[in-house]
């Protein structure tokens, strides 16, 4: 076999894309580049998560990284298990893996460094990184749906 292109093809042409009207939905290929700022958005959301729980609770804000950071290291193990960088927009799988990978690692992380995981906390930390790592997308895909209208 031959590394070299077809005759009349052109290795390095791809299907365009019909043109987008201004202020319509961004391209696949300008959400993967943005990768980075789908990945800050997540582990900002996390910490937010933990500022949140421990103001609630009368704790020190200023601690939250010690409850975050057991969300934040699952966070990041999602995004390297479902290649996050690739359709970090998406709700599935990227925001549904990312979401379950935060909780079960988070939670398993706090269990063997004998943190608290105490039911009421699993569950309100189930939903609220939910509503946060996959809110968001949902909300993008929506908007994305009307701008195509």
């Amino acid at each position: 076999m031959s590394s070299q292109p077809r005759p009349g093809s052109d290795s390095r042409t791809s299907v365009a894309s019909p043109p987008q009207s201004p202020g319509s939905a961004p391209s696949a290929e300008r959400t993967t580049r943005a990768w980075p700022v789908f990945l800050a958005v997540d582990l900002g959301l996390v910490i937010v998560f933990a500022a949140i729980g421990r103001s609630a609770h009368g704790e020190d804000v200023l601690g939250m990284l010690t409850t975050a950071w057991p969300f934040l290291a699952g966070t990041l193990i999602g995004w390297l298990m479902v290649r996050g960088a690739r359709r970090p927009a998406a709700v599935v799988p990227t925001g549904v893996v990312v979401w379950l990978s935060a909780e079960l690692v988070g939670m398993l992380l706090r269990v063997l460094t004998g943190d608290g995981t105490a039911w009421s906390f699993v569950l309100v930390s189930l939903a609220v990184l939910g509503v946060f790592l996959v809110g968001y997308r949902l909300v993008l895909a929506g908007v994305a749906r009307v701008r195509r209208r």
